[in-house]
């Protein structure tokens, strides 16, 4: 297909921008031949015309597809230029944050200035033994690259790592470096990566300065070799060094720095040992101010000379040579001071006594009139003579400046030197890998003669690499058997032949140099006659004379002609060296300067702009005579030519591995993309070149089964053919016609430029109409649907409408209706209304006219008879009158008797309201003084009751009198008219009268005053009952609430202890954990130490086995595998050393540790039974005394009354003091305990509560006084008390209520002790009249003493429980620490040291605590010869009580039992479970159990376990005789036969698996039978009786437990070794469910594809490998319990390496393969449910992965969804998460990329999850293993032991 026909409607291109290089835009018609001008619409919607070049008519570069930007390799784009070069790195920089991408071969790294977490050991061990295509691109890919070749091809390989300076080209050498140490195991042996990052801050101090684009730019270049062995090991390295900037030694540009030890010097200046070198501030010396920076920001210089000086100790540089360094340096400053003052103008002098050149000297040791007089002076030797010259003054500066300069290259060489004696190793070199850190290609300003080095430098490596890239395009097109083609490229040997050809730039350089009187001016003439208008590449300025153009491969360079000469020459007087050797007092001057004509490229003729250092290794050839001389004459680019040459050489010899730098901006922001900068730096550095190269050929590449994969869509089903290669062909030849444009190899299909996006848009279009079809389809459907859907519910509607409208109708009709019958109803009741009022208003009438007439008739009437009542009062009040003044004088009197009795009456009440009031603060006793104000009350009702009584008598003597006055003045008035005529029977009638009216009166008052009185005191009386009810309420609901709040409290008090040691359960739990992780650890770095120390024991007894006549002797320090060197788990692999080492024999060392065990646990035992019957003696003390007390206080009840209400009184006593305390120290108890919010001063909850307390004391106070007063009321009483049938004893019920743990049983006991203290009132009837108060005051009591008790009892245990639990964990963590703090300390030292070290320190501890055990034993000794005596007298009883039974037994059970076992055969039920073995059958019986046994065959045919009931057996039999040594060499060969077979088959799944299964049941069974009542519960009573009885194997079950998990860990490994080839393979890249992933374009780094081809792992291989180990273990017996946390481990290993690759593969980060990943996860997950493992916990370590699944499918576009993903990938790190979208990676075009937006949305969401920073999981991560105990129902009696074992020797028992 014709390129122009891709230019159509809406086609992307690229055009050129001054700002941002280039800028993407869109066709707006499409593009036909012969047009001039294109319509393009730029991104931000502006359209503009684009012209195209009328001569060329190029068009403009086509954009790629969307698809295909962010790609890993560049050569995967279809379009292969320089805007989607660009483009792909900005997008991967920028949105992904990825700074690594393929380009072909080259690994572009791009600087990030920020530190990322992707070099650490977790992604060494992801890359390492992976294939370079087949993960994300990285250094340490192509490290592992380099590394893989070099053993594969045993061919030595170069990574070379170039760029401008600030591009990172040192730190990625160190990562590449870093990864060789990790892979080749040499990170713990040979440390030479340490070596080489301890000699980085020398190196950079002394190399390293400030520029203007970096602070820490490298001034030179290097090339350090890293040797390898024959085993691939790192054993040494070195380095060479070339171009050193020298220059800048004496110049520094303007914000540039002097290299850094100088600056370094003059910060620790005021050291006591930098006292004599006399320095200063760096702005005092002229060659550290001229840049006017002498600091970085962020570095402390003094900081920086502790770590150089550290360094150079570490490299074996002593201090007196550190000094003698530093007294260079300082030398080299003060020489700069030096000034000189004119003479003439042909001759200068220094000033007498000059201070800066007396320092110097002083440093180096010459004289100063000597060096002044050299500095001044120059020696001119002719051919006849010998003459000195002076020199001017500037000449004389050069002079000064040449001599620091060669100084300073003299001393960096000598560093250099020294740097690779530290690295040389003795071994000798198999191959290895060099890493080239050198300069990029350079342009500034001003080029000069250093630009023009560095760029001929870059010129060479330019053409080495583009060979390289030709060659690597050739064998690939050869190896896929295409026609070849010629590849036009770039060839730069015109160039280098310009440079270093003869007449060549160089040559020209040097032939002027040598000239007398030769300027920089005639060299530029004859550059100009030889080369201008003759070579293409070389051209003269315009406005210049003395300037030249050389055209390189990256851009044109102009340099400048000045100093070129001078710098060539670089001219050094021989005098002032001369003068300089001759230092005596200096002797590190001189050995600076003693090598410097020995060496092929001597630093004395070096470069002033750069040094470059010749390999050190290489030895020059033999010198002729005189040559020396001449050889010093040499030119600097005589010199860097030939360096450059050896560099060539060496390279050429390797295979190259490229790593371009590039440095995004020169403002070093972190990932800040600046695209003119980076489009500089890629022409520079070849990139483009490669593209170049790659797009002339065929640069995509597609195998048959990824095309058809990918372009399965283009094809019709009949074009579908068996044969992939036949189908792709003839698809082809339909699709593309121009056969040019692809070509096919015998694995490949290759296609030119822009073929792979014309075929990816005829997919996007077939896609697209497919989507067109299916959107219609759909689109159809559903407005179908909606149609019909509308249509229905416009029916519905109709329906609902026509029905509205009728039944508005119908309400119409009825409302009209009802209208009519309102009208009737309303006239109606209008009319009526009109008549009823017209008939109300005329009643009215008639009502009013007829009570007018009547009222004026009543008030007639009225006056009538009120003229007569007035008559009748006016006489009445006329007696009244006289009435009452006589009963007022007698009222009065009685007032005044009363008042002196009220005021009485008034003192009494007053004394009875004060001691209510007290009763009232107090709060206490309200019960009893209420009952008292009750019977007072009851008293005063009773007085009350009398006073009416009294008051009735007298209102009926009243009422009588008031009679009998009534007949007196009813007789009087009949006898009136009689009386008339007796008028002084009639005045004293009328006395009489009114005698009896003042008296009447009187009476009447009395009765109202009583009456009053009396109300009043009854209104008092209530008020006072009604306060005290209040007061009791409240008084009641303060106690409440105060119960309540104790109670609560007490509860919260609880609760948070509980929460706390819940808490602190779970940490102790995961502390327990880690510590049972790193005590595993440990066992496991002992074990992987113990098979080194084999292996070197095995050597050394190889190299010793040479025969040699004479007597033979065993080493002392050897000993066999059969040694014993494992007894408990705290002998660790210091302690194993030492046993093995110290005892020549095999049968010593085992025998005394054996006995030490036994002793020291004998030792243990006797101490704990002699504690444990001191315990029981005072338990027993204490029982006796507690009972005897009990007795005393118990007297006889019969006639004891008195005695117990004594005993009782003082019980309440006691009691209320104790109360009293308890109550003091519960306020402080919560003074202490609360918050200081609620306990500070003021508080609302401090007041309540100290007044509450203050309450409670005063009631104890009370309850004294009251106590008084029943003493006394028991005194006066004595004889009312009846005698008791029963009595409680007050102490057994405090402790039975003590022992109560639930308030439910403490109100339960509260309700006993009541009715049952009311059963017997007798006893406290005196208190109250019902004891309640009494009753309450003892509950409350003893309820406060129970919850007191309760808290402290439980305060108590938690604590001791808490403080065993530290202390056991601190003595772990101390033990723990002492182990690796050797451990540590050990492999610090060389094997050999480390050995000897150990055995030392183990001998030193062994012979502390013999020396402490031997005091022990004596003390002991005479216990154990008791306790034997014992034993003996106790067997020969038990003998004779034998014999004894058997003379009891009957002749008939005689005759039944066998008399002769030897002959008759036993009964099954006779065996005893045991098996016997002769001594010097053990070592046969370890060789046919152990050594020998094959694990399939005992599996498939024996009972599981088979090998460890026999051992266990004749472990039984050696118990039965009571012989230890038996016991302990039985078990000794068991472990070590096990470890031997474990050694020699350790990656047999089988084997591992087996023995694990059995050393499991081995250790079960000795716990089973130890004897121990925690292991025998399961047991059946045959079981109990096989027991061991004489040995306690306790130490051994320990030692055992250790063997099972060194046997878990390697079976572990072996597990990880079998699965880790199928897991990538079968989880991420094969695709379980067909055609959902599609494959996209690959570049030059093939990945492994994802098809599944004969050969790879698919998820079957994993699940069928699953199911090999489950039935495997399952057969062998393991327990369920290990075998779940086997599955676990097997998921996690699973899930992990899945995961990480997943990181770090940017081609897995899709929709499609999510799926895939979720569904393979659903298999494993139905693999558990099938195997019945779904509770192992093997489910939750996949979480991660499945979550990191479900990230690639959920939507990712709004804040809802960055909050859904939050909470969904909780078990996912922040910086997975962020991980996983940025490589997500849209597989076709309708997927989307994730915006930068949204990561940055979810990192804001995620900055408070504290989690940890690591990106990667830890695949080799294992989980603690325990071993739960799980006896066995077998029998031992019932084993049948098979003769296939051939174990015939042993018989059972």
């Amino acid at each position: 297909m014709a390129a122009s026909e891709l230019y159509t409607k809406y086609a992307r291109v690229w055009i050129p921008d001054p700002e941002e290089v280039w800028k993407s835009a869109e066709l707006l018609k499409d593009y036909k031949p012969g047009d001039k001008v294109l319509q393009l619409r730029l991104e931000e919607g502006k359209d503009l015309e684009y012209c195209l070049d009328p001569k060329t008519k190029e068009l403009p570069p086509l954009r790629n597809p969307d698809i295909l930007v962010g790609e890993n390799d560049l050569t995967a784009l279809s379009y292969l230029h320089e805007p989607a070069v660009l483009h792909n790195l900005k997008v991967r920089f920028i949105d992904s944050k990825l700074i690594y991408t393929y380009c072909g071969i080259v690994l572009v790294a791009i600087n990030p200035y920020e530190q990322l977490p992707i070099y650490g050991e977790d992604i060494i061990n992801a890359y390492s033994g992976q294939n370079m295509g087949d993960m994300d691109p990285h250094i340490f890919a192509v490290a592992e690259e380099a590394y893989k070749q070099m053993a594969r091809d045993e061919r030595n390989q170069s990574i070379i790592v170039s760029g401008e300076s600030g591009a990172g080209k040192t730190v990625s050498a160190k990562y590449a470096m870093r990864y060789f140490a990790t892979v080749s195991g040499s990170a713990s042996e040979a440390n030479v990566e340490e070596k080489v990052l301890a000699s980085n801050p020398i190196m950079e101090s002394i190399g390293n300065a400030k520029t203007t684009r970096n602070d820490n730019s490298s001034r030179f270049g290097k090339y350090i070799e890293i040797g390898f062995d024959k085993r691939y090991r790192i054993i040494g390295a070195n380095m060479r060094t070339y171009l050193l900037e020298k220059s800048r030694v004496v110049f520094q540009a303007e914000e540039e720095r002097n290299y850094h030890i100088f600056y370094q010097l003059c910060a620790s200046a005021a050291l006591p040992e930098f006292k004599t070198l006399r320095l200063g501030n760096a702005d005092y010396f002229h060659y550290t101010k001229q840049g006017g920076s002498p600091v970085i920001d962020g570095v402390d210089d003094a900081k920086e000379m502790v770590n150089t000086r550290q360094a150079c100790t570490l490299l074996g540089i002593s201090d007196s040579y550190q000094m003698g360094i530093f007294r260079i340096l300082a030398g080299i400053l003060h020489l700069g001071n030096v000034e000189f003052a004119y003479r003439d103008s042909d001759s200068c002098t220094i000033p007498p006594k000059h201070d800066p050149l007396t320092i110097f000297c002083d440093l180096m040791g010459v004289e100063y009139e000597e060096m002044a007089h050299w500095l001044c002076h120059r020696k001119l030797a002719t051919a006849t003579e010998t003459y000195i010259k002076p020199i001017s003054k500037l000449h004389a500066i050069n002079a000064r400046d040449a001599l620091a300069k060669h100084i300073y290259a003299n001393l960096f060489n000598w560093i250099v030197d020294h740097v690779n004696k530290a690295l040389h190793s003795t071994v000798k070199q198999h191959s290895f890998i060099g890493v080239l850190d050198i300069y990029g290609f350079e342009t500034f300003e001003i080029n000069s003669f250093e630009q023009f080095c560095i760029n001929y430098a870059n010129e060479k490596l330019q053409q080495q690499f583009n060979m390289h890239v030709f060659k690597l395009e050739q064998e690939e097109y050869m190896k896929e058997q295409i026609p070849w083609t010629l590849i036009d490229f770039y060839d730069n040997q015109p160039c280098i032949n310009l440079i270093e050809a003869k007449m060549g730039i160089l040559d020209l350089l040097d032939e002027e140099c040598k000239m007398p009187k030769g300027s920089d001016d005639t060299w530029a003439q004859k550059l100009y006659n030889t080369h201008l208008n003759k070579c293409a590449l070389f051209e003269k300025p315009r406005l210049s004379n003395k300037a030249f153009i050389i055209k390189h491969f990256a851009d044109k360079v102009e340099y400048q002609c000045e100093g070129f000469l001078e710098k060539n020459k670089d001219t050094v007087y021989e005098e002032q060296i001369k003068v300089l050797k001759s230092s005596k007092k200096f002797k590190l001057l001189p050995e600076l300067f003693q090598d410097e004509e020995k060496v092929l490229s001597p630093t004395s003729a070096t470069p002033s702009g750069r040094v470059p250092l010749s390999r050190t290794t290489v030895k020059p050839a033999k010198a002729r005579p005189g040559q020396t001389s001449k050889e010093h004459k040499k030119t600097v680019g005589h010199q860097f030519r030939n360096s450059l040459h050896l560099l060539m050489e060496t390279l050429n010899a390797t295979t190259p591995h490229y790593v371009r730098c590039i440095k995004p901006n020169d403002f070093k922001f972190p990932f800040t993309f600046d695209e003119k900068r980076a489009v500089q730096q890629l022409r520079a550095c070849g990139v483009l070149e490669t593209i170049r190269i790659s797009a002339a050929g065929f640069p995509s590449r597609w195998t048959y089964q990824e095309f058809f994969s990918r372009y399965r869509v283009l094809m019709k089903q009949r074009d579908v053919l068996g044969d992939r290669k036949q189908t792709c062909k003839n698809v082809l030849e339909k699709l593309i016609l121009d056969k040019d444009k692809y070509q096919f190899g015998k694995t490949k299909i290759f296609f030119r430029a822009g073929q792979v996006a014309y075929l990816e848009k005829i997919r996007a279009d077939k896609l697209r109409a497919a989507c067109i079809r299916i959107q219609k389809t759909i689109r159809g459907w559903l407005m179908r649907r909606k149609y019909v859907r509308m249509r229905k519910a416009a029916i519905t509607i109709q329906r609902y409408v026509r029905g509205y409208q009728a039944r508005c109708y119908a309400k119409f009709l009825r409302r009209t209706r009802a209208a009519i019958t309102i009208q009737k109803f309303h006239r109606m009741y209008v009319v009526r209304k009109r008549y009823q009022c017209m008939r109300d208003a005329t009643i009215a009438l008639q009502a009013l006219l007829r009570g007018y007439m009547a009222r004026n008739k009543y008030q007639m009437m009225l006056r009538e008879h009120k003229s007569i009542i007035i008559q009748k009062h006016v006489r009445g009040w006329l007696a009244r009158v006289h009435y009452h003044r006589t009963l007022k004088a007698i009222v009065y009197l009685q007032c005044c008797y009363r008042r002196m009795m009220a005021k009485r009456e008034l003192k009494k009440l007053k004394i009875e309201a004060r001691s209510v009031e007290r009763y009232k603060k107090l709060h206490i006793g309200l019960e009893n003084k209420i009952m008292q104000l009750q019977r007072k009350i009851d008293e005063q009702n009773k007085e009350y009751k009398s006073l009416l009584e009294k008051l009735n008598s007298l209102e009926i003597t009243y009422s009588t009198e008031t009679e009998r006055l009534r007949s007196d003045v009813e007789r009087l008035r009949m006898s009136e008219e009689e009386a008339k005529n007796a008028t002084n029977r009639v005045l004293s009638l009328q006395e009489e009268i009114a005698k009896l009216r003042k008296e009447l009166h009187q009476t009447q008052s009395e009765k109202k005053t009583i009456e009053e009185w009396a109300d009043k005191y009854k209104h008092e009386t209530e008020q006072l009952v009604s306060e005290l009810k209040d007061q009791n309420t409240l008084l009641k609901t303060e106690k409440e609430e105060l119960n309540r709040r104790i109670h609560d409290q007490a509860k919260e008090i609880t609760e948070a202890m509980e929460k706390k040691l819940v808490e602190e359960t779970k940490q102790l739990e995961l502390d327990l954990n880690d510590e049972r992780l790193r005590y595993q650890n440990l066992l496991n770095e002992f074990s992987r130490l113990e098979e080194r120390y084999d292996d070197l024991k095995d050597e050394m007894n190889l190299m010793a086995s040479i025969p040699k006549p004479g007597h033979k002797r065993t080493d002392s320090t050897h000993s066999s595998n059969e040694s014993e060197y494992t007894f408990s788990s705290e002998i660790t692999e210091a302690e194993d050393l030492p046993l093995r080492m110290e005892e020549p024999s095999e049968k010593k060392a085992p025998l005394d540790m054996s006995l030490f065990l036994k002793l020291q646990k004998r030792v243990t035992e006797l101490e704990q039974e002699k504690q444990s019957l001191q315990d029981e003696l005072d338990r027993k003390e204490e029982q006796a005394l507690r009972a005897k007390a009990k007795e005393e206080e118990r007297p006889p009840i019969r006639g004891a009354e008195l005695e117990y209400e004594s005993l009782k009184r003082q019980e309440l006593e006691s009691e209320n003091k104790k109360l009293k305390n308890e109550l003091n120290e519960l306020q402080k108890a919560l003074t202490e305990t609360r918050s200081p919010e609620v306990t500070a001063p003021g508080a609302p909850a401090y007041r309540v509560l100290l007044d509450q307390l203050t309450s409670v004391s005063e009631e104890l106070e009370v309850r004294k006084e009251e106590v008084l007063i029943l003493r006394s009321q028991l005194v006066s009483q004595k004889e009312a008390i009846q005698p008791k049938d029963t009595m409680t004893d007050s102490t057994i019920l405090l402790e039975d209520v003590q022992k109560m743990k639930d308030k439910g049983e403490i109100a339960q006991a509260y309700i006993g002790l009541k009715e049952t203290n009311r059963q017997s009132p007798q006893d406290y009837h005196m208190l109250n009249e019902d004891g309640e108060l009494w009753l309450v005051y003892e509950g409350l009591k003893q309820a406060n003493r129970l919850l007191e008790s309760q808290l402290q009892s439980q305060k108590k245990s938690h604590e001791n429980e808490l403080e065993s639990l530290r202390g056991e964990i601190q003595s772990l963590k101390e033990e723990n620490n002492r182990q690796q703090q050797l451990l540590a300390q050990n492999l610090q030292l060389p094997p050999e040291a480390r050995i000897e070290a150990s055995l030392q320190h183990e001998i030193t501890r062994l012979t502390n605590e013999n020396l402490d055990l031997m005091e022990q034993l004596e003390k002991q000794d005479k216990t154990v010869r008791k306790l034997k005596k014992q034993l003996k007298v106790f067997a020969k009883k038990i003998g004779e009580l034998e014999v004894g039974q058997m003379e009891n037994i009957s002749p008939g059970q005689i005759i039944d039992e066998p008399i002769r076992p030897v002959n008759i055969p036993r009964k099954e039920k006779d065996f005893q479970g045991m098996l016997e073995y002769k001594k010097e059958d053990e070592q046969k019986l370890v060789k046919n159990l152990i050594l020998e046994l094959k694990p399939r065959g005992v599996a498939v045919n024996l009972i599981p376990g088979l090998p460890a009931y026999i051992l266990f057996m004749c472990v039984r039999h050696a118990d039965y005789l009571n012989d230890d040594q038996k016991v302990r060499s039985l078990l000794t060969s068991t472990i070590n036969g096990i470890k031997k077979v474990l050694k020699k088959r350790g990656d047999d799944f089988e084997t591992v698996s087996f023995w694990l299964s059995n050393t499991c049941r081995f250790l079960h069974c000795l716990k089973q039978y130890s004897g121990e009542e925690g292991f025998m519960k399961h047991n059946t009573p045959r079981q109990n009786e096989h027991c061991l009885t004489n040995f306690d194997l306790a130490e051994y079950r320990q030692v055992l437990s250790d063997l099972a998990i060194q046997i878990y860990q390697q079976l572990v490994r072996v597990l990880e070794n079998i699965l880790q080839p199928m897991i990538v393979s079968g989880m991420l890249e094969h695709e379980t469910i067909q055609g959902v992933s599609g494959v996209k374009p690959t570049g030059l780094r093939k990945r492994t594809s994802s098809i599944a081809d004969e050969g790879t792992y698919t998820l079957d291989s994993i699940i069928r490998q699953l199911n090999s180990f489950h039935s495997v273990m399952c057969q062998h017996g393991m327990d369920p319990e290990l075998i779940k946390q086997v599955v676990k481990q097997m998921f996690y290993i699973i899930g992990a390496v899945t995961l990480n690759n997943l990181l770090l593969r940017k081609d897995m980060c899709s929709w499609s393969k999510g799926m895939q990943i979720r569904y393979n996860v659903s298999q494993l997950e139905e693999w558990l449910r099938d195997k019945n493992l779904m509770n192992s916990g093997a489910k939750e370590t996949l979480e991660p992965l499945i979550q990191a699944a479900q990230l690639l499918q959920v939507k990712k576009k709004t804040d809802e969804d960055a909050e859904a993903i939050c909470s969904m990938c909780n078990a996912l790190t922040t910086a997975q998460i962020v991980k996983v979208l940025n490589l997500y990676t849209p597989v076709n075009e309708f997927e989307e990329r994730v915006l930068v937006s949204f990561i940055r949305t979810i990192q804001l969401r995620l900055r408070d999850r504290k989690d940890s920073p690591q990106l990667l999981m830890d695949a080799k991560h294992i989980f603690p293993v325990t071993f739960p105990f799980n006896p066995s129902s077998l029998a031992l009696e019932t084993i049948q032991i098979p003769a296939s074992l051939g174990l015939g020797f042993i018989s059972r028992v």
